[in-house]
């Protein structure tokens, strides 16, 4: 898994490194942040790992990475992502255990990375990029707007996500965790969702009644695509799930059951990295981290593009975040209180 990142003037993010990361991984930080920006780094770097070498590709790993930071970031040259008025180049540096890849580029660079040096070996598991938007409604528009029209709007967490969702559920024998997983995803649920083949569209099945996708909740298609990622075996032991904004349409009840679900997936060996605003979130990985005494690193900004490293096994953190949500708890018990 992941062990550790060092990014250096990377869009918002000019210097950032964290260390000793774990299973599961939170990074909060107000709007325009970089909590964001810093997932789409680490999800690129693990996708050129795992398409470089694999089946027939004969592409380089330079080759694979700038495309997908170029759909992924829809820079037209890549050295827009290069921290504007930086006088060193951008770098990016990651360790799979105590393997590392590593490139580096300027603001001049078109469509080219000259500098990368990996010691990362392939990788048969798939990364996956949930975002703060479902897109199970959008499947379609998706996948033609990338495929057909090549046209920037999607950018490639969604184009992968939309390709990942193309594979049916699979019967036969599961990982128990899945299984299980899948049984709680589908308590939260109240239902299912399935792949009409003969439409061509996604419904919700509860009971003997099935609904048009696009009547569904936000927050029970958000759910749903976890569980077919599951079922359809996308998703291994191995793989590295980064979601963003995890709370967006779900609420405070639903956060918690499917963080229960992420911290059971997780003990399963698949590696999560969230980037929230949310203290439902913090909190509930604090209690996950305490009944567990399992490890959850969180890097949270600080302002003025400072970012501190904690564990939420050693406590809350200390973030603007989390003490603008108690001050608020306060006013609202002193009012209630008179």
């Amino acid at each position: 898994m992941l062990t550790q990142v060092k990014l250096r003037n990377f869009g918002p993010l000019d210097n950032l490194e964290w260390k000793g990361l774990g299973k599961i991984n939170l990074v909060i930080g107000g709007n325009g942040s970089g909590k964001t920006f810093l997932l789409k780094a680490l999800y690129s770097a693990m996708r050129t790992l795992e398409g470089f070498q694999r089946g027939e590709e004969l592409r380089t790993a330079a080759d694979i990475l700038t495309e997908k930071l170029h759909w992924t970031y829809q820079a037209d040259r890549i050295g827009e992502l290069v921290t504007k008025g930086a006088e060193h180049p951008l770098s990016c540096e990651v360790w799979l255990d105590d393997q590392s890849f590593r490139y580096e580029f300027g603001k001049d660079t078109t469509k080219q990375i000259t500098e990368l040096e990996n010691h990362v070996m392939p990788r048969e598991s798939n990364s996956i990029f949930l975002p703060a938007k479902e897109v199970l409604s959008l499947q379609p528009v998706i996948l033609k707007s990338r495929e057909q029209d090549k046209a920037f709007g999607f950018d490639d967490t969604y184009l992968d996500l939309a390709r990942a969702l193309r594979t049916a559920p699979k019967g036969g024998k599961n990982y128990k965790e899945f299984s299980t997983s899948r049984k709680s995803l589908e308590s939260i649920l109240g239902g299912k969702i399935e792949y009409d083949e003969s439409r061509g569209r996604w419904q919700f099945k509860k009971g003997n009644q099935r609904f048009p996708i696009g009547v569904t909740s936000e927050g029970v298609k958000k759910i749903a695509i976890l569980d077919t990622l599951l079922g359809n075996r996308y998703l291994s032991t191995d793989s590295v799930v980064f979601i963003d904004e995890p709370e967006s349409a779900l609420h405070p009840k639903a956060i918690y059951d499917f963080l229960d679900i992420v911290g059971l997936l997780a003990e399963r060996g698949i590696q999560f990295f969230l980037a929230s605003h949310s203290y439902f979130v913090v909190k509930k990985l604090f209690l996950i981290a305490q009944e567990k005494g399992l490890s959850i690193p969180v890097i949270s900004e600080q302002g003025h593009g400072d970012w501190l490293v904690e564990d939420l096994k050693d406590g809350m953190p200390d973030n603007p975040i989390i003490d603008e949500s108690i001050r608020l708890y306060k006013e609202e018990v002193g009012l209630s209180l008179g």
